[in-house]
C-alpha cells in the first residue's frame, strides 16, 4: 500500500542538521521505503540525512511524505508529527 501525505514544515530553523536526522532516522527505523520532495520537486530517500538536508526545507515549507509498504499510514503518522513540531524551539528552553 502506498500513501502520501503533504506537511509543513514546523520547526523555525527548518530541516537542519538535528531535525533532519530525527526525521531521517524515524524514516530508516519504519522499515518500508519513504520519499520526501519538497514542493513539486524531486524525491529523495526520507532516511537519508545529506538527501533530506540537500532539499534546503525552511519553516513553513510543504513537503510530501510517500511511503510504500504494511503501515504506511501510520509511518507516515510519525513523521508527520516529527515534522510539524519545532525541534529548534524545544531547545531554546
Amino acid at each position: 500500500m502506498t500513501a502520501t501525505r503533504t506537511v509543513r514544515i514546523g520547526s523555525s530553523h527548518g530541516l537542519h542538521a538535528r531535525p533532519a536526522k530525527l526525521f531521517a532516522q524515524a524514516a530508516k527505523d519504519a522499515g518500508i521505503p519513504v520519499t520526501i520532495a519538497k514542493d513539486s520537486g524531486k524525491a529523495v530517500n526520507a532516511a537519508s540525512i545529506l538527501g533530506v538536508i540537500s532539499l534546503a526545507v525552511e519553516h513553513g515549507d510543504y513537503v510530501t511524505l510517500t511511503a510504500d509498504g504494511d503501515g504506511a499510514e501510520g509511518v507516515l503518522d510519525t513523521l508527520t508529527e516529527l515534522l510539524t513540531t519545532d525541534h529548534d524551539q524545544a531547545v531554546a528552553e
